[in-house]
Order: C-alpha cells, then sequence, then structure tokens
C-alpha cells in the first residue's frame, strides 16, 4: 500500500485478501465507472447462433428459452428467487412466481448492488476484462450450459469471488462456461447471490423471528440456488447426484463455509478452494454491534426495519461500511490466512448456532462434508498489482518494516533462488510487505485446509499450484490472482488478452479444464498421463500446472515456512 494510504480505502483488487481472511469488513472504495469490457456474450465456436424450439427447457416453475451455439445451449439469468428489494430486504430467499410464457434465458442477470472497481492501472484491467455489469436486487438468476438438455452429466457449480461484498457471476471473462460444455461434456452452472450489507446485516433484534436469518442470507441464497439444481437440472443434461461447487477467492471461501453449513449437505458432492476459503468470521453478537452503531448514525429508532428497508441502496451500503470502518480497529502490515486475533465484523457469514455452527476450515474440516473430495490451490502470484513498480530496495524495505531484516533477507534469498530469472517486480508479487494479498500466506492456508481435510480420514484432498507466467507484457504479471480460472474454464481465447492464446496455453488449459471435469465426474482430478495423488500433511505433495505439469513436494516450502517462524 502507498504510503500515507487510508487503510480503510482499499480497491477491489487489493480487498481480495478480504475473500480469504475472510470477514475483515473493510470500507468499501468510492464507486468508479465499469471498465470497458463489454465481451460476456462473445462466442468462440462456429456457431450460427439461433433459438431454435430445441433450446427451450422445463423447470418446476415454467419453460426457460435459451439459445444455441457452437453446439452448446445457453441459458442466461435464470430466476432461482424472486426479487429481494423493499418488503424482502434481509429476508431468506423466497422461491420464484411460476410463470405462463416461455421466459427469456438470454442475457446476464443484474448483479447484487455493490461498489464499482476504482481501477489503479490499465494493465490490470487489460489482464483480467473485468465487466461489472448492471445492478439490481432482483438478481437472484443462474446461468446454464449444456451440451444437451438429456442425460446425466456432472454439473460444476461456480461460485465468483469478491469476498463477500462484491463481484458476479460473469465479472470475469474467464468466467464464460460454453467450453466446459462444449469440450468437455458438464454442464456448467454459476450464480449471483446477495452480498455486502444486503447479504449479512443481523437485524434478528429489531425484526423479530422472521429476520432470524438475515445475517446469513447471503450464504443461503446459495443453498437455494444448490437445491433449485438438484431440483431442476436433470431437465438440462445434468446429474442432481453429481454436483461439484467450486470458487476463487471470496468464492473459495463460500466454498468452504458451505461445507460446514447443515442445510447444504447433500446438495454437492465435489468442492474446490481457489486462493481462498477457511475464513476467521465473527460471531453474531459481533455483527450485531454494526446494526446497532449503524442505526445510530441514521438517527433511526432501534426498531425502524422500514426505514432500512424503503432506504436506496447505496446510501445503505455507504452507512453501513461506515458502520464498520467506526467498530473495527485500523489493520496494520500484512495480513491473510493466519490473521490472529478475534475476528473483525463487516460483511461476511456469521457463526449463527444454525446456518453456519463452526469457523469451516479455519478452525477445523466439517465433519457433515467429510465424504466430499476436495480440490485445493492457489496461484504464484498472488499479489499481483499491475500499480506497484517497486525497485529491489524499496521491497526490502517493506518486508523489512513487516517482517525485520532477518525474514526480509531470507524471503528475498528464497524466491530469488527458486526464480533467478523472474523481475524484481514479479518476485515483489509473491510476498509484497504490504497489506495485499500474499502467495505466501495463501500457500500456508492451502496447506492448513488440506491438513484439517486430512485429518478427517476420509474423502481426499488434492492440492495444487498454478505457475504459468504469462507472455503479455513482458511476462511482469506473473500468474495473477484469479489467473487460473482462464484455464480450469479451458477459455484461452476468450481471454486472449491475458493468455496471449498460445498453444502452450491452449495446451495447459485442456489439461487443467480436463482435470477440473474429470475432478466432477469422478471426485478424482487424475487423467491419463497426469496421475494426481492426493495430498498428506507428512509431504504436501502438490499438482504443479504449468508447461511441464507434474507432482512436487511442498512447492514454495522453504519460503512460505520463513513466515511461520
Amino acid at each position: 500500500m502507498p504510503q500515507g494510504r487510508d487503510p480503510l480505502h482499499f480497491n477491489r483488487r487489493e480487498a481480495m485478501l478480504l475473500s480469504v481472511a475472510a470477514g475483515l469488513g473493510l470500507a468499501s472504495a468510492p464507486e468508479a465507472h465499469a471498465s470497458d469490457d463489454v465481451m460476456t456474450a462473445s462466442h468462440q465456436a462456429p456457431g450460427n447462433c439461433t433459438t431454435p424450439r430445441s433450446a427451450i427447457a422445463n423447470t418446476q416453475y415454467g419453460k426457460v428459452r435459451g439459445f444455441l451455439d457452437g453446439g452448446v445451449f445457453t441459458y442466461k439469468g435464470i430466476p432461482y428467487g424472486q426479487t429481494t428489494a423493499k418488503e424482502n430486504r434481509w429476508l431468506p430467499a423466497k422461491p420464484p412466481t411460476p410463470w405462463k410464457d416461455e421466459y427469456p434465458a438470454l442475457v446476464y442477470g443484474a448483479n447484487c448492488p455493490q461498489t464499482l472497481h476504482p481501477w489503479t492501472a490499465s494493465e490490470q484491467t487489460f489482464l483480467q476484462e473485468w465487466d461489472d455489469g448492471w445492478q439490481s436486487e432482483e438478481m437472484l438468476k443462474l446461468n446454464i450450459w449444456t451440451p444437451s438438455l438429456t442425460g446425466k452429466r456432472p454439473v460444476m457449480f461456480y461460485i465468483h469471488g469478491g469476498g463477500y461484498s462484491f463481484g458476479s457471476s460473469y465479472e470475469l471473462a474467464a468466467h464464460e462456461g460454453a467450453q466446459m460444455a462444449r469440450h468437455h461434456d458438464v454442464v456448467q452452472v454459476s450464480v449471483n447471490h446477495r452480498l455486502n450489507i444486503l447479504g449479512f446485516l443481523d437485524l434478528a433484534e429489531i425484526g423479530g423471528a422472521a429476520y432470524e436469518n438475515s445475517l446469513n442470507v447471503g450464504m443461503t441464497d446459495l443453498v437455494a440456488a444448490l437445491k433449485w439444481v438438484r431440483e431442476n437440472i436433470s431437465n438440462f443434461g445434468g446429474d442432481p447426484d453429481r454436483v461439484m461447487i467450486y470458487g476463487q477467492s471470496g468464492g473459495g471461501s463460500k466454498v468452504t463455509t458451505l461445507m460446514g453449513m447443515p442445510e447444504a449437505a447433500g446438495l454437492f458432492h465435489r468442492a474446490a478452494a481457489q486462493s481462498g476459503g477457511g475464513g476467521n468470521i465473527p460471531s453474531r453478537e459481533q455483527q450485531r454491534e454494526v446494526t446497532r452503531v449503524m442505526l445510530k448514525d441514521l438517527g433511526l429508532a432501534p426498531n425502524d426495519l422500514a426505514s432500512l428497508q424503503k432506504m436506496d441502496w447505496p446510501a445503505l451500503i455507504a452507512a453501513g461500511n461506515a458502520a464498520v470502518a467506526k467498530i473495527n480497529p485500523p489493520m496494520r502490515g500484512p495480513f491473510g490466512p493466519f490473521a490472529p486475533g478475534p475476528p473483525r465484523v463487516g460483511w461476511s457469514p456469521s457463526v449463527d448456532g444454525s446456518n453456519i455452527t463452526l469457523r469451516s476450515f479455519f478452525d477445523a474440516a466439517p465433519e457433515i462434508s467429510k465424504s466430499v473430495p476436495m480440490l485445493i490451490g492457489s496461484v504464484s502470484e498472488e499479489g499481483n498489482q499491475m500499480s506497484s513498480h517497486p525497485t529491489e530496495d524499496e521491497w526490502r524495505a517493506n518486508l523489512t518494516r513487516a517482517y525485520g531484516d532477518q525474514k526480509a533477507t531470507a524471503l528475498i534469498a528464497a524466491l530469488k533462488k527458486s526464480y533467478p530469472k523472474k523481475a524484481i517486480r514479479t518476485l515483489s508479487y509473491m510476498c509484497s510487505g504490504v497489506s495485499g494479498l500474499n502467495s505466501l500466506l495463501v500457500r500456508n492456508n492451502v496447506v492448513k485446509m488440506a491438513r484439517l481435510k486430512h485429518e478427517l480420514k476420509a474423502a481426499p484432498a488434492y492440492t495444487y499450484y498454478f505457475t504459468w507466467q504469462t507472455p503479455m507484457l513482458d511476462g511482469i504479471p506473473g500468474a495473477w490472482h484469479t489467473a487460473d480460472l482462464q484455464f480450469c474454464f479451458d477459455n484461452t481465447k476468450r481471454c486472449e488478452q491475458g493468455t496471449g492464446n498460445t498453444p502452450e496455453a491452449q495446451a495447459l488449459a485442456r489439461k487443467m479444464a480436463a482435470a477440473w471435469a474429470t475432478f466432477a465426474r469422478t471426485g478424482n482430478p487424475s487423467q491419463p498421463g497426469l496421475p494426481w495423488q492426493p495430498t498428506n500433511p507428512e509431504h504436501n505433495p502438490t499438482m504443479i500446472f504449468d508447461n511441464q505439469c507434474r507432482m512436487a513436494d511442498d512447492p514454495e516450502g522453504e519460503a512460505r515456512k520463513i513466515l511461520l517462524s
């Protein structure tokens, strides 16, 4: 973080770390214009895009009409719940109202209202191709890509990142699911749900029993979406008994949270947490303080629920963020998945004793998901911020302030030894010494979560490390936070601004996407020519995804352990 910058105002890119630590509850940055990426409807195969009668599918609420392109049936914006506005704010998702005519499931639905990106570097925009989309409280929608409306294919249910405060199912170009359906014979699903104050405000004190679940509706929305999948996905060629949930960054944290939610048990059968998971989430009582402070600041009576439901969401979000900032002490220095001390309040799930009974994969792996095999992994340059250009002296100074001179020297030596050809700027993206994502802390979290899963002595965990270095922008970006999504979705052409769509990128994407699809299909990600052993705490065997994919014991082990010493 630049010196003198207010630590309570991160850009969305920096705030990604909050999704790994979960529940740190910072105030959002000022609202900004959306990025210039409008490619969310692009097509990657010769398709002669049509809207035939054969693209009409049944749901329990009515028929939906999609389109057919390149052999893939696509449905966007299917409702799995009613609007969450006004009197429905902070109540559990209500089932959709049935419709008589065909529902036009042709475009993505709204995103949950949120603060948009304050872009800090055009290179970041170029590489990631974000699309902030449009916003509405009628956002309980999901998207489906399938090669056929008949059959029983594995279902890959993707949950977007952005902590618990922002993001959407189509914020990244990488999220497009057509290639997975086209080349890997799966049914791909993505989903929007409630976020920030709209998804995680405790109103039980002022609203009574009807609002008992208000502090976790952002997560119970996902349970409602999974129930919709269980009840309807067979009409789209999917197998409701082979559902994989997976997510990146905040999506990974949502995955590990779902794994500990009793109501979600049995709705999924494999899980993957990518660059996230295992959050130090707060208690209900901590979250109630946010509500009390916010009501007082707004000059509202302690029981004035009606005014909160009528308030325009920009003002509501601002008021909530101000209360969170007032309650939380300032964050100092690096922080991450192993953040010690009491949880910070803010926009995240909370332990309420019913929906969420433990800090899943922070304190323990949940017993109710012990039979669910897992993929857990990270990328090598998690902390990439293209606005950051440290010299070696500046990098060393940042590390010294964070960890002391001895550790700073050891970290630099370990990373230079492992990557003698990487630029200093790229190495700094692995461990910068300033607040923001830190690859070594995330590696420690991967190892911790895998150990907790292993201790259940049931279904295995498979770990990975994505180290493929982009050729774009002279290779400086490395493998940034979210870079793995371009590959596990087989979207190197869709995301060629990040991948270059080189032959090497295409080959890696086919291997990585095949591993994810195979895991969804069987619970084991191994494929011919690329066996993948389960991990264990003794050696931490890990799949390296790069031009030469291979198993290796404890990648970055020397460097990551310096942070634990």
